[in-house]
């Protein structure tokens, strides 16, 4: 469902984007030709522009995986088991991956959005981004043992009952 809702988000920015450029005004001649701002500015758009067509060719992708791995996920196994469970994780996997490229442009989108009103601005937002996505894409003690936490340490004298009331 992400994956759908990024996609469709990509390619409805994507579009407003292109109806923005191709309406701009272009009633002097100097636009007509090309003068350094207006051509600064269509690379700006142009770049945010690749950036949302990326993120949906990713998602597409991201929906593509998930799609196959559900249809995998039903099928019996055969005779090889390992073999067919390795496969659907691959898959599941090539699908997170896509999932997590995908949504990688959007972040992007931000400093390149505030590049149209200056290079301080997105100076300042790449500096605010770095430190977003280190502590987003970085594991502290905390996660790890998050992770790795068990129900089963949860368990007091061996019934179940009283670990599921606990959580």
């Amino acid at each position: 469902m992400a994956s759908t809702l990024l996609a469709t988000t990509a390619i409805t920015l994507s579009s407003l984007i292109s109806v923005y450029v191709s309406n701009q005004s272009t009633s002097s001649l100097e636009s007509i030709h090309g003068n350094k701002s207006s051509v600064m500015a269509s690379v700006k758009f142009f770049a945010i522009l690749v950036c949302f067509l990326f993120a949906f060719f990713c998602n597409v992708q991201s929906i593509r995986y998930y799609a196959h791995v559900s249809f995998l996920v039903s099928v019996p196994l055969s005779v090889d088991r390992k073999d067919c469970i390795e496969y659907v994780e691959m898959n599941l996997n090539k699908g997170s991956f896509f999932w997590s490229l995908g949504l990688r442009p959007f972040y992007l989108s931000f400093p390149l959005f505030l590049w149209v009103f200056g290079p301080i601005p997105m100076f300042v937002c790449c500096c605010v981004m770095s430190l977003l996505l280190y502590f987003l894409d970085t594991t502290t003690k905390f996660t790890r043992n998050l992770h790795t936490h068990s129900v089963r340490e949860d368990v007091y004298g061996g019934d179940v009952e009283s670990s599921v009331l606990r959580i």
